[in-house]
């Protein structure tokens, strides 16, 4: 049996995603080509590729019980020296990012998995590239801030050259509107 590559990720809309996928190119990371900018809830897992629809059930069904929550970034950051890694910060949304990611990973489920590291919510700017750009990157975009309401999240799939490709949308259900009758 074959067995694929998948990640799980809050995507960045645009404009916001262009533009830190650009900046991320200039820092001279070439690996953002095929990266679309995201927030991880799974980090890329093997998986037996029968198990995508099983996989998919159990997205599916933590969508349905999420709600859309507001995400903010602010500011950047960085994971070095453990990891040699610069990132825009989550500043707002990170709980429910936090909520996310254990329920995509539960002992339960089939992406059950344990984290290298502990979870922190962050979008990447700069990834294993040579410290001076790294700087670079975490001075330039120090003063960068965006805002948006997630209504999701999304399954991503790696090919064979380090691409990642949209494979299936996961939306929560809408918030229970103020005005809504209360059902007894």
């Amino acid at each position: 049996m074959g067995t694929v590559t998948l990640g799980v990720s809050i995507a960045v809309p645009e404009p916001h995603g262009s533009r830190l996928q650009r900046s991320r190119l200039g820092f001279g990371d070439a690996a953002a080509a095929g990266i679309p900018t995201h927030v991880t809830l799974l980090p890329p897992t093997e998986v037996v590729a029968a198990d995508r629809p099983a996989i998919e059930v159990h997205l599916a069904a933590i969508a349905a019980a999420g709600r859309p929550f507001p995400m903010r970034l602010s500011g950047t950051g960085t994971f070095r020296p453990l990891s040699p890694v610069v990132f825009v910060r989550v500043v707002e949304g990170g709980s429910a990012c936090g909520w996310l990611q254990e329920r995509v990973r539960d002992a339960s489920g089939p992406l059950a998995t344990e984290l290298r590291f502990p979870y922190h919510p962050h979008v990447t700017v700069a990834h294993g590239i040579a410290e001076e750009a790294m700087d670079r990157a975490h001075a330039e975009l120090a003063g960068y801030e965006a805002a948006w309401q997630v209504t999701g999240f999304a399954l991503y799939e790696q090919d064979a050259g380090g691409v990642w490709a949209l494979r299936r949308e996961f939306r929560f259900a809408p918030a229970p509107s103020a005005a809504a009758p209360r059902v007894a």
